[in-house]
């Protein structure tokens, strides 16, 4: 082989080996953590409840389940307050219903292992908990409710409604577009459950949002400290999956990082408060209007943005613990010590 040919390849594998290494860099080891997330089946639980039974065993579950089954059967399923047996009534005609039953089949079919997602939920918590040694691990409660919400918090639990994870192609969604859209269901996945969880858990648990950050640009930067949280929490989960875009989303931003730093700025928006104003640049959507052509532009573009400012500030700034990133409260300084340009 001529010399000079392996000395290319040598370089190649060193530049690779780098490369990777500085990828890696941030990565934690939470092999040795012991955190054990605690899974409860409520819908398979709810699967052995029938009419004959519902007396003997509903008092059964509201002592096992706690705060969870009464924020269930009162907010959730919507069949009255557990104090009063009266919503036995409500909730024999729901347990009945031919929906419902269908409904459950679907769940317990697509989830009658819930091993994999464990595993991943485990990892997530055991980043948290790396970084943040006393917070404090919710047991996580799976069920199924008819639609009404996916990942509830509560007094101790986080909720999984996997009848909203049951697949982008499932045949229950069509019916719904008039309350849950496509743009939205399609991210109705298994592989989006973890994701969610984490994100509901760091904005409502660990860093609800200031009623002070009223401007675009504080909401842009609170955004990217969450999304960055994300990164920090689970290394291996795509971007795409954390802010809830396609792979076509994701490049468009990519694309046109520039043209939408730009337009923000020549529209003034960075400090604008009207939330009328700038609440298309935070929320989910379709696509962005006015911006883009064919309305082929991303959603959530502030929010998008946000996150690349956070990665450039911790770039710039190595110091810079995460525990510091997300204890700063100043937006300004943020994006002036991210040099945020991009080109």
């Amino acid at each position: 082989m001529n010399p000079t040919y392996k000395v290319q390849i040598y370089l190649f594998f060193l530049i690779s080996i780098v490369l990777v290494s500085c990828k890696d860099s941030k990565r934690v080891d939470v092999s040795k953590m012991d955190v054990k997330v605690n899974i409860m089946r409520f819908d398979k639980e709810m699967d052995a409840l029938t009419p004959q039974n519902l007396s003997q065993k509903a008092p059964r579950l509201q002592k096992q389940y706690g705060v969870f089954y009464r924020d269930y059967m009162d907010r959730i399923l919507g069949v009255g307050d557990t104090r009063d047996t009266a919503y036995y009534t409500d909730l024999r005609r729901v347990i009945t219903n031919k929906d419902y039953l269908e409904l459950k089949k679907e769940v317990l079919k697509t989830y009658q292992d819930f091993t994999p997602h464990q595993e991943s939920l485990t990892d997530m918590f055991k980043h948290i908990k790396y970084y943040y040694p006393k917070q404090r691990i919710p047991r996580i409660v799976t069920f199924f409710s008819g639609f009404s919400v996916q990942t509830p918090v509560g007094n101790d639990y986080i909720g999984i409604g996997l009848d909203m994870f049951l697949g982008a192609n499932s045949k229950f969604y069509p019916a719904l577009v008039q309350s849950i859209p496509q743009y939205i269901s399609k991210r109705f996945t298994s592989e989006n459950i973890t994701p969610r969880v984490a994100e509901t858990f760091i904005r409502e648990e660990m860093f609800p949002d200031r009623d002070e950050d009223r401007s675009l640009l504080a909401k842009m930067v609170y955004n990217g400290k969450i999304l960055y949280m994300m990164d920090a929490v689970m290394p291996d989960v795509p971007d795409s999956l954390k802010i809830g875009y396609t792979a076509k989303q994701l490049q468009w931003c990519e694309d046109f990082e520039s043209s939408i730093w730009a337009y923000f700025l020549e529209q003034d928006l960075l400090f604008e408060t009207d939330y009328m104003k700038i609440q298309k640049f935070l929320t989910d959507a379709p696509f962005t209007p006015g911006i883009g052509d064919h309305n082929e532009s991303a959603p959530k573009l502030g929010v998008w943005i946000g996150w690349q400012i956070i990665r450039k500030y911790m770039d710039k700034n190595p110091e810079t613990t995460l525990q510091q990133l997300m204890s700063e409260t100043d937006p300004q300084k943020i994006l002036h010590a991210s040099r945020y340009k991009p080109k």
